[in-house]
């Protein structure tokens, strides 16, 4: 077999690799910063899963092809599509990055800890009040509004 055949091959197991490891740290830790490095883990290995879709031996890239001095039809061209899809979701991939480490940071200042199980045992160790529901708050809104106005207009 020829060095270039098993390219295809290592990219593949990679991508599977990180695909797994990604799995296996949003799945099994509890810590929120090991949870999105596992989401790290994963947007790569499907970043690199597209790549390797595109990839050709022996090929050139389109943009380096002359095509006055070369017949097109002989020489092997790489799929630009996935490499484009590929860039497009590294830039959206960073933007995700970005806020789920400032939703960890107002996590952190909220709970003193980034351990998902102790977040979901003071979330529900808090007491359920009439108050706290988003249809008493739009309701007490609403009056203190209209207080307001009233106040308002009769001073005016």
């Amino acid at each position: 077999m020829d060095n270039v055949t098993w390219i295809p091959i290592f990219a593949y197991l990679g991508a599977i690799g990180l695909l797994t490891l990604g799995i296996f740290a949003m799945v099994f830790y509890h810590d929120l910063i090991r949870m999105v490095l596992g989401l790290l883990l994963l947007e790569s290995g499907v970043n690199l899963f597209l790549v390797t879709v595109g990839y050709r031996p022996y090929a050139d890239a389109p943009i380096l092809v002359d095509p006055a001095l070369t017949n097109l039809h002989t020489i092997g061209m790489v799929d630009p599509v996935p490499q484009a899809l590929v860039l497009t979701a590294i830039v959206i991939g960073v933007g995700v990055q970005a806020l789920a480490l400032a939703l960890i940071i107002k996590i952190y200042r909220a709970f003193g800890t980034l351990d998902v199980r102790q977040i979901a045992k003071k979330i529900a160790a808090v007491p359920e009040t009439s108050g706290d529901s988003p249809a008493s708050f739009q309701t007490d809104t609403n009056l203190t509004l209209q207080s307001k106005m009233i106040n308002e207009g009769e001073t005016a």
